[in-house]
C-alpha cells in the first residue's frame, strides 16, 4: 500500500515538475473562467429572455385568435 502511494506521489511531481503540468492547470483555470461567464451571462440574462419568449408566444396566440 506504501509502495502505491509512493509512486503516486513521484508521478504527481513528476507530472507538476513537466512541461505539461503547467499546461493542464492553465487549461483548467481556462476553462473554469469559460465556464464562470457563461454561468453569470445565462443567471443575467434568462430572466429577460424567458420574459420575451413570453411576449411573442402571447402576441402570436392573439393574433391566431
Amino acid at each position: 500500500m506504501l509502495s502505491r502511494l509512493q509512486n503516486a506521489g513521484r508521478s504527481i511531481r513528476q507530472f507538476l515538475i513537466s512541461e505539461d503540468g503547467p499546461t493542464a492547470v492553465e487549461y483548467a483555470v481556462i476553462l473554469a473562467l469559460i465556464f464562470s461567464a457563461c454561468f453569470a451571462t445565462i443567471t443575467l440574462i434568462g430572466p429577460h429572455l424567458q420574459n420575451s419568449f413570453s411576449d411573442s408566444s402571447n402576441s402570436i396566440r392573439a393574433a391566431g385568435s
